[in-house]
């Protein structure tokens, strides 16, 4: 017993050595193969590094490639970007430092000249895009102006942070992580233009029905009932009775109801005090809280409320206040039919 005891003992002792060595031999080759793999990566690193600076030249002529690229695309879909300076314009024109830029170091460092040109290309390019957004927003402006909006009430909420949030995801344009301002104001320009633009996309351009002809315009008129003198807010279509009555411009049904004088009224909400509102109705087609796009079906032209016969009578409204829709539906002409189009598209 004493020796089956003795030969046990060598056995586990025997077998606890393999298993160090087992496990010993096991670390040491983890660690071979994860040193490895990090000097692989490093030698990849620098094998990149070393195909930079062996051959800049290539370097230089795929940026050169890949600002073609972006140019040709820019051009097809947006056409000549704008070199000249107009009056009142604050875009800066960095070609002839660029010019002065690529000369120096042509001289002092030749194989990065290429590079330098490309920089020079890049930079006309923004300042391009730059004009372009700033001239499409005074485009916009100018529409707003006319139509008896302030375009300076849509740009001061550029500047309202209440109610925003979300993660930082900070924009740089250098390692150090600070920005140069010419791209700065490409960014600002660009969302002027998207507020401004975006603000023209909700104006009532679509007219609110299929109808024979405007039977009363807007303001003073004699009143249809004591021949008085009266003010109109809004345009009469005459149309049959339950003919179909669509939204003229995109935003979200606020009201659906009866009001005095109106009798069947549907309201859309377009946002920043703009509203319209569509009277005399047979019948509902929506509800409130739904989101519509123009020319999608909200009614029934009908003879309810004060109303001699039936027709359509559409308002636009500003702050609760009535100007005329006339302007607004002859700003953007022939969209009637687009308009139905794209609303029987999301119906389906």
């Amino acid at each position: 017993m004493i020796a089956a005891a003795a030969v046990a003992g060598l056995l586990l002792v025997w077998v606890l050595s393999l298993a160090g060595m087992a496990i010993s031999s096991y670390l040491a080759n983890r660690d071979r193969l994860s040193l490895l793999h990090r000097e692989a990566t490093v030698a990849k690193s620098e094998s990149r590094l070393q195909a930079y600076g062996d051959d800049i030249d290539k370097v230089a002529e795929d940026l050169k490639r890949r600002q073609d690229f972006i140019d040709k695309v820019t051009q097809a879909h947006l056409g000549d970007l704008p070199k000249d300076q107009q009056a009142g314009e604050t875009v800066s024109n960095s070609a002839t430092e660029a010019a002065e830029t690529v000369k120096k170091v042509s001289l002092v460092l030749p194989q990065a000249a290429a590079l330098a040109e490309v920089e020079a290309r890049q930079l006309a390019f923004i300042e391009g895009l730059t004009r372009l957004a700033d001239r499409r927003s005074a485009a916009a402006e100018a529409r707003l102006a006319r139509l008896g909006l302030n375009p300076r009430t849509i740009l001061a909420q550029m500047d309202d942070r209440t109610a925003q949030g979300g993660p930082l995801i900070s924009l740089a344009t250098s390692g150090d992580g600070s920005i140069d301002p010419r791209f700065q104001r490409f960014g600002l320009s660009l969302a002027r233009m998207e507020a401004l633009e975006r603000r023209l996309a909700a104006l009532p351009q679509t007219l609110p029905a299929s109808l024979e002809y405007i039977s009363s315009s807007f303001g003073y008129r004699p009143d249809p009932f004591t021949g008085g003198p009266d003010f109109h807010p809004g345009l009469d279509f005459k149309g049959p009775t339950g003919a179909p009555i669509y939204a003229a411009a995109p935003g979200r049904v606020s009201f659906v109801g009866q009001r005095s004088g109106y009798g069947n009224v549907v309201e859309i909400d377009h946002g920043h005090g703009l509203l319209t509102r569509y009277a005399h109705m047979s019948g509902f087609r929506t509800q409130v809280g739904k989101a519509v796009i123009p020319g999608e079906l909200i009614g029934l032209i009908g003879n309810t409320g004060r109303s001699t016969g039936p027709h359509l009578h559409f308002e636009v409204r500003i702050n609760d206040r009535p100007v005329n829709p006339r302007p607004f539906l002859e700003a953007v002409p022939n969209v009637l039919e687009k308009a139905r189009g794209s609303a029987a598209q999301r119906g389906r």
